[in-house]
């Protein structure tokens, strides 16, 4: 048992850092550019040269809605704003809980996708936080968390939450479940 041989023990090692392949979902993704101390707020209508991020080739379509996607790991939220823009959402990010109730506080959102483990206050703390806004305390609410034990969905369901998805996550899935959701207004 020595050193390993070349290319034992790299996932992907021809493939650059930020690229992404999961089952349902390849594609390149553009730098992370919610890694600074505030959320991404992207506006209809707002163009990438405006803001200096990579050009996406999905434009949003008003009215689609407003998802704020709230969780700690770059990956997953580069993923989840990918796949949201192609379905014609608007799309606010935030890299914490904090973060996610500053960006609730400035700017109107039609649902929020939670992580539950995250530093600082963790996902159910902000969710009691979201449902004891007097604003608007009836936003819906997905949980898409790596935690499925039925103790967290159940955590979840009692603290208000629309829906509670496990990662892994299908796209699809989650996009029928925001769908339905917001159908239901």
């Amino acid at each position: 048992m020595g050193k390993l041989s070349a290319g034992r023990g790299v996932v992907n090692p021809g493939k650059a850092r930020d690229y992404l392949t999961l089952p349902h979902v390849t594609g390149r993704f553009p730098p992370d550019p919610h890694r600074s101390c505030c959320a991404s707020r992207i506006k209809f209508g707002e163009g990438p040269s405006q803001r200096g991020d990579a050009v996406s080739d999905v434009p949003t379509v008003p009215g689609a809605g407003r998802v704020l996607v709230v969780d700690d790991e770059p990956h997953i939220r580069r993923v989840l704003e990918a796949i949201l823009r192609k379905e014609g959402f608007d799309v606010l990010v935030a890299i914490d809980g904090s973060q996610g109730l500053e960006e609730l506080d400035a700017e109107h959102v039609d649902l929020v996708i939670l992580d539950l483990m995250m530093p600082g206050a963790n996902g159910l703390e902000i969710l009691s936080k979201i449902r004891s806004r007097p604003e608007r305390p009836d936003t819906p609410v997905i949980i898409l968390t790596a935690k499925g034990q039925d103790t967290d969905r159940d955590a979840a369901f009692a603290g208000g939450a629309n829906d509670f998805l496990t990662k892994p996550f299908s796209p699809k899935k989650l996009i029928a479940r925001i769908q339905e959701i917001l159908g239901e207004d």
